[in-house]
Parts: structure tokens; C-alpha cells; sequence
């Protein structure tokens, strides 16, 4: 059997894998975000808030991004 290892610089499976992950990971945050913000009943249309959501999600998600892409041997 095989093991499948991580390619440095690719977005091989385990990558793929990896990122998905952490993308799900960051994304609780968004959604614990998201509960509080229902619980105190505030406004969703407030376009500041709903960016700092995005933010608080989308960063997290990129630098995992980034960091699994660079892991791995070549």
C-alpha cells in the first residue's frame, strides 16, 4: 500500500483536503459570530457588520489556504 503524500506547490488531494478542513474550521467562527448576532437582534442589513463577518472568515481561510499550497516535499 502506498501512502499519498503532500506535494509542495500543488493543490494535489491531500492539499485540497487540508484546505476544506480549515476552511470548515473557520467557518464555526463565522457561525458562532453569525448566533450572536441573531441572539442580540441585531440588524443583518447593516452592511458593516455583515463585512466584518466575511472578513472574520475569509482571512482565517486564506493564510490556511496559503500555508497548505507551500507544505509538502517537491
Amino acid at each position: 500500500m502506498q501512502i499519498k503524500k503532500q506535494i509542495a506547490f500543488s493543490f494535489d488531494s491531500i492539499t485540497k483536503s487540508k484546505i476544506i478542513t480549515g476552511a470548515l474550521i473557520a467557518g464555526t467562527g463565522t457561525g458562532a459570530i453569525a448566533m450572536l448576532e441573531y441572539l442580540g437582534r441585531i440588524d443583518w442589513t447593516d452592511k458593516g457588520i455583515m463585512a466584518s463577518t466575511f472578513v472574520a472568515w475569509l482571512v482565517p481561510t486564506a493564510v490556511n489556504a496559503i500555508r497548505e499550497w507551500m507544505k509538502g516535499k517537491a
